[in-house]
This record gives C-alpha cells, structure tokens and sequence, in this order.
C-alpha cells in the first residue's frame, strides 16, 4: 500500500512508516552481520600485510631515470620456516634489496635481506628478519568457488591498507595479456574487488580470514579499477614461493609436446568425442622428451593430467609447468576412438 494513498489518515501513515522502518532494520541486520565479518577480517589480516615501495631505475647511458613504484605484499611462513613477504615479481624487479623499503600496518619500516623471484608466474618473496608480525593465515583456493565473497587489502594509488570487497567473478582465466610482462604459466581467479595500481602483490582472503589468491592485475581501459581484476591462485602461489625459498629458482616441468591453441569443444564434436568436455590436443611429440617415453603421439588428446581434467591447452601448459620434476604423473588420453592410460615422468624446462 502506498503511504500516501488517498483517505489514509497522518496516524496511519505514521503507524505504516513505523512498520516499514522495523521491516527495513530487520532486514538490515542480516548485511550488519556481513559487514561486522568484513571489519573482523580486515582487522585481523592487516598486520599480515606489508606496503612495498621500490626504487627503480631504468634505461641506459645518459637517459637513465629513477621512479618510485608501490605495491603490496603479505607475510608467509616459506622455506625452513622463514618469514618471507609474498608479492608480485614486477612489483619489485629491477630494484636491489636494499632499494625496496617495507612497511607495515603499524608504521615500522624495514628492508628485506634477501629476494627472489619467477618471471614465469610473476611470483616474488623477500625474507624479513620481523618474528613479532604475524604470518597470514592461507586457504585452499581449490575450494573457493564463483560467487563467493572475497576481500582485498593493499595499497592502490599508494594508499597504503587499503581494503575492497567483493566476489570472486571467474576461475581459470588464462591466456592474457597483461602490459609488456609476459607470465607464462597462469591460472588467474577473476574478481570484481576493487583492484588498483598499488593493489598488486597484495592478498585476496575468503570470509574466514583467509588467503586465496595474490593480486596481480587489472583489466582496465582507464588505467584504475573497473570491476574486472585478476589473482594467483594461494595454492599455486605458494608452490613457487617454496621452491623459491628451498633452491632460489622454480623448477618448471617440462612434458615435451607442442599443443594446438585453436583446439576447441566444436572440435571434439566433430571427432566423434561428443561425450568430452574439454582437452588438449598434441600437434607434435619432441623427440627424446618425457612426453615420447610416456609413448604419446601426434593426434593424441589429452584429457586428464595428474587426476585434473584438462580444460585447454593453456591449462595444460601451467599444470605441466607446477608439476614436481621427476615424480611419476597419471595421464588419460584418448587415441583413434579408444581411452588410454599413462605415465610421465617430468623433467626440468631445459
């Protein structure tokens, strides 16, 4: 009934405002709840997360230039039991450690001791020597799925904990183009949390405090935030960090094969697969290589490495890539009509 309908007298416009109003704080009590969750959160994970700043210098000879780049990093327990700062590799390339002040969310400022990094997922970590700041509490981001909320704290623009909230909008994005840099093995949540410039290396963190994904970029035609940013996967994350914390590089698999990127689920169809959803198809088998001893051939579609389905070629490449070297690996293929079984032992990226 509207409240000014005709007749109604001002007692009972005021009696129907008054019902409205208790509907309305009724209801507003269930978004309270979520926004209490959201502060609980950012509270909690702030002392975890680290402001970057990196002093750069780029060219050569007499047109050298100096810059200053922000970003965002967060605290993790890595190698024999270290504290390292997690962030994005292009958040800090190109500057020594001791160009690269570190900020916490109480003001105290520092310097990592040591640095290492992979171009090949854009994955950094920095020791620290500060045993009183907490190391971030870390997720399983292969249980986060579409839909779920999501936050995001770092320092967009330079301002410095900065936080965002929002959904996670999409799994699996790969293949993108993201500035100059070229990362090879990705596997990118989508997420419409605000992410800035300054947001990168900062962490993405589930309801329960936990952290799911890295932040790493945007897809943006105005250079800010226009709801369509991108994350690491935690978990793969984390499996470079160890690596890199362990043995100063990533081991990167290696199988051996060249895969067709125009390779699609039409093109299944029209092999007689119409019962599979996705896969890889081989183009070629290098001669010598892991993939030729695990006995795949030209026209092989592979369908599952390591127990996960594979859903292109792309996705293929960046779990190739995160194998451990040398461990034996299921696969499934499909060849001329017929499902076979086999195993590959990967060897490091020559």
């Amino acid at each position: 009934m509207s409240l000014d309908s005709p007749g109604m007298s001002s007692v009972s416009v005021d009696a129907q405002r008054e019902r409205l109003f208790n509907e309305l704080a009724e209801e507003f009590s269930t978004f309270d709840r979520l926004g209490h969750l959201v502060r609980r959160v950012s509270q909690l994970v702030k002392p975890s997360v680290i402001h970057i700043e990196a002093h750069k210098t780029e060219g050569s000879g007499g047109s050298r230039q100096s810059y200053d780049e922000a970003g965002s990093g967060v605290i993790i327990t890595a190698g024999k039991g270290e504290s390292w700062v997690l962030t994005n590799r292009h958040v800090i390339n190109g500057a020594a450690p001791k160009e690269i002040r570190l900020r916490a969310a109480d003001g105290r400022e520092f310097y990592p001791d040591r640095v290492v990094s992979d171009a090949s997922t854009d994955v950094a970590i920095m020791r620290i020597d500060m045993p009183d700041l907490p190391p971030a509490r870390i997720g399983n981001s292969e249980s986060i799925e579409i839909g779920d909320f999501v936050i995001a704290i770092g320092s967009p623009f330079g301002l410095s904990h900065s936080v965002t909230f929002g959904i996670l909008s999409a799994k699996g994005r790969r293949d993108l183009s993201l500035g100059t840099q070229k990362i090879d093995l990705q596997d990118f949540f989508q997420t419409d949390a605000a992410i800035n410039p300054g947001n990168s290396g900062g962490p993405l963190l589930n309801l329960r405090g936990e952290v799911v994904g890295l932040n790493t970029a945007i897809a943006s035609s105005s250079g800010g935030s226009e709801g369509i940013g991108f994350a690491i996967p935690i978990n793969m994350a984390l499996n470079v960090a160890e690596q890199l914390a362990t043995t100063g590089r990533l081991q990167r698999g290696y199988l051996g094969v060249t895969l067709d990127p125009d390779f699609t689920t039409a093109d299944l169809i029209a092999s007689g697969y119409d019962f599979l959803q996705s896969g890889a198809l081989v183009k070629n088998v290098r001669s010598g290589s892991p993939a030729e001893q695990a006995h795949l051939q030209r026209g092989d579609i592979i369908v599952e490495f390591g127990g996960r389905a594979v859903e292109s070629d792309d996705h293929l490449v960046a779990q190739v890539g995160l194998t451990q070297v040398g461990k034996s690996t299921p696969m499934i293929i499909y060849r001329e009509g017929k499902r076979y079984r086999t195993e590959v032992s990967l060897t490091d990226m020559p």
